[in-house]
């Protein structure tokens, strides 16, 4: 019995140690391990809530803590960044692949602990598209479409240092940017290209009529050259001979008198030769001056024949600009004129709807008698026709009345009396204004006296 506790005693002992060894966990090169549980506390004396380790080892504590891994593997993620807005109000679309990772630096290492531990890897690619896709969108927004589409090492930059910044406070890093084929929809990005390589074709066709210029400019200021130095040469070996030979005379001269008659025809015919050998250098010499300005005249309608083109090309280019900008204006004075339109016909069509009520307000007021409605319209309107009445005579400008009275007629009326009475029965009566109009004025308004037959006196 006293074997058998002993053996079970090492037996719990010894799978008590081997347990204990269990628990001291290493961690990968390629994965961060988070313990987490009882950790500590921090400096500000709030508790911590993981202890992050990479590339070393940790004793968990049974019971009381527990860890997990964070995988380091990169991430791919495709961004198809479509209709950005970029600061000349022009859409653009820019796909990218983003590799992105999560960092080993102490305290982003922490952020990941917290947002990102137990996630799996497709809802970390969606988190960081949308950080990614929000400051994509902003960056575009700040540049041009010039210094997108060509300056791409300063984009890249922008892009690098916004989208890791916002990726850190979750945990990642930004390992690699790759920007492909930026466009938009109106093809201004395409016009750039096609104005560049015009641009570039124009300058090499340029050089290499410079370069043929430099050349045959050159070759001929070298045959120039050789012959006036073979010129000079010739002339100075004749002038030296010829020297020679009239030393030689004149020493003579005493002795052979013969010889030096010989002597001086033969020098004169030298001389001869001499004179001819010159003029046929420079008439060599004038060929090659003819020869090379009309190479040079050549390589000026060359130069002018490229220049032209180039000017035909660019002005082109701004007649295509120009109707295109000409289209977008009549396209939009047209959408203004149609809304302007539509607004107009809706106030016409207000107006009328609220007039019409107005009417059906009145004739239900009136009991739904339409004379009583056109009574009360026309008593609302009285005053208005009598002012038309009254501003009929009121502008009359009469600058001079001569009455010459002789006094009462036999109605008992003087001239002036009758005078004033005509004058104030030229005004229309209201029962003709009403007339005129097609109506009939309502008898409570009153009734025309009619006149006198026998008794009424002569007007």
């Amino acid at each position: 019995m006293m074997i058998f506790l002993i053996c079970a005693v090492v037996l719990v002992v010894l799978s008590f140690v081997i347990w204990m060894c269990s628990r001291y966990k290493k961690c990968p090169s390629d994965k961060i391990m988070v313990v987490y549980g009882s950790i500590g506390k921090n400096k500000d004396g709030t508790n911590r809530s993981a202890k992050c380790i990479h590339g070393g080892a940790e004793f968990i504590i049974p019971v009381f803590q527990s860890y997990a891994y964070l995988d380091l593997t990169p991430i791919s993620i495709q961004v198809d960044l479509k209709n950005a807005l970029s600061r000349q109000n022009i859409r653009i679309d820019v796909p990218s692949r983003f590799t992105v990772g999560i960092s080993t630096e102490p305290g982003v290492m922490q952020n990941a602990a917290e947002r990102l531990l137990g996630l799996q890897l497709s809802e970390i690619q969606e988190l960081s598209k949308d950080i990614i896709f929000g400051q994509l969108r902003l960056i575009i927004a700040t540049m041009d479409i010039e210094e997108i589409n060509t300056d791409r090492d300063k984009f890249l930059a922008a892009v690098s240092s916004n989208v890791e910044t916002e990726l850190k406070k979750i945990g990642l890093r930004l390992i690699n940017v790759n920007v492909t084929d930026i466009s938009d929809e109106s093809g201004y990005i395409a016009a750039l290209g096609k104005e560049a390589a015009a641009k570039a074709i124009n300058d090499a066709k340029i050089s290499v009529a410079d370069q043929d210029r430099a050349g045959s400019i050159g070759e001929a200021n070298a045959k120039m050259e050789q012959r006036i130095k073979v010129s000079e040469a010739e002339s100075v070996a004749i002038r030296g001979e010829n020297e020679a030979k009239m030393n030689i005379a004149m020493s003579e001269a005493a002795l052979k008198e013969k010889e030096a008659e010989a002597r001086k025809i033969a020098t004169t015919a030298e001389k001869i030769q001499a004179a001819k050998a010159l003029e046929e250098s420079y008439a060599a010499e004038q060929a090659a001056e003819q020869a090379r300005r009309a190479k040079e005249q050549a390589t000026l309608e060359a130069d002018i024949i490229v220049r032209a083109e180039a000017k035909k090309k660019e002005m082109e280019l701004e007649a295509e600009a120009e109707a295109e900008q000409m289209r977008r204006k009549a396209q939009g004075e047209a959408d203004a004129i149609y809304a302007k339109m539509e607004a107009q016909a809706r106030g016409v069509e207000e107006i009328l709807k609220k007039q019409a009520a107005g009417f059906a307000e009145i004739v239900k007021s009136a009991g739904g008698d339409a004379d009583a409605a056109l009574r009360l319209l026309i008593a609302d309107k009285l005053e208005d026709l009598m002012k038309v009445q009254v501003d009929a005579v009121k502008n009359i400008k009469i600058d001079k009345v001569t009455v010459w009275d002789g006094g009462q007629n036999a109605d008992g009326k003087t001239s002036t009396a009758n005078f004033i009475s005509g004058m104030m029965k030229s005004v229309p009566p209201l029962d003709e204004v009403f007339a005129m109009s097609g109506m009939q004025l309502p008898s409570f308004l009153g009734k025309k006296i009619e006149a006198e037959g026998s008794d009424a006196p002569e007007a």
